[in-house]
């Protein structure tokens, strides 16, 4: 076969594989797929309403469920592919004895499927927010869609090493949740980081999810000037651990069977 030919194959596999994923998480019921739309979406209304009846104004801009929804939502899409990922090559241990597929398609399939859910369930959080005069279109919508793309990369850079880590040992899944808790507090979902001390922001600079909540912030406000973003760092970050986690699979390749 030639190059072509190889990566139309591959690129077939790893449809196929999506397709398995697709089922084995949703079931072929539409109604499975539907509530993992719902409950991101649900989480977000609810913080807005507890916020909304404590008197809370939102930071920056004049809505609050704007101002949440670009903190949380990119939260959330970060840590549900890296956490995701902890457990791909377990699930699809059995597909992995065949040549043809090859452990690196599992965790593209993977990243795939949630990157599509989650560009639903912002698509449709967005517009509603729009459509209700609850946020105006975005200024820069280029940008939108580089850091959705960002954030599915630090999501898949992270998520490899986590799966490598998790398929040598169990005890990291638990570990890991602890250690990326502290992320829902670091990663300026309900605050300014720029309107911060210039000594925390040094410290929360370290943080790339924070990195990204700021980009998504400019790219919906036309006067959201950060002192923070930086948007090749995450990138970076992304590309270190993603080849890292490569680099772990095909060194443990052999110790995981």
């Amino acid at each position: 076969m030639n190059t072509a030919e190889l990566l139309t194959l591959q690129l077939r596999v790893i449809l196929s594989l999506v397709l398995r994923e697709t089922r084995a998480t949703f079931g072929t019921s539409s109604f499975g797929y539907a509530w993992a739309v719902i409950t991101p979406t649900a989480s977000v209304a609810v913080l807005v309403i507890l916020f909304s009846l404590i008197g809370r104004h939102a930071p920056f801009g004049s809505s609050l469920a704007l101002f949440f929804a670009t903190g949380i939502l990119t939260l959330q899409f970060f840590t549900e592919i890296s956490g995701k990922l902890m457990t791909v090559f377990d699930a699809n241990r059995a597909l992995l004895t065949y040549p043809i597929i090859k452990d690196v398609d599992t965790i593209l399939a993977r990243t795939l499927l949630i990157s599509a859910t989650y560009f639903v369930i912002m698509l449709i959080f967005y517009s509603c927010l729009i459509l209700v005069g609850m946020a105006e279109l975005p200024v820069h919508p280029e940008h939108l869609v580089m850091v959705f793309c960002a954030t599915a990369y630090l999501g898949l850079g992270y998520g490899t090493v986590n799966a490598v880590i998790a398929s040598l040992w169990d005890t990291w899944m638990q570990i890991e949740k602890v250690l990326t808790r502290p992320l829902f507090f670091i990663s300026g979902i309900f605050y300014v980081p720029s309107q911060l001390p210039q000594t925390a922001q040094t410290v929360l600079q370290w943080n790339p999810v924070l990195h990204l909540v700021e980009w998504f912030r400019y790219g919906f406000y036309s006067n959201y000037n950060s002192s923070i973003l930086n948007v090749y760092y995450p990138l970076i970050v992304a590309t270190i651990l993603f080849l890292f986690g490569l680099a772990g699979e095909r060194l443990f390749r052999r110790s995981r069977f």
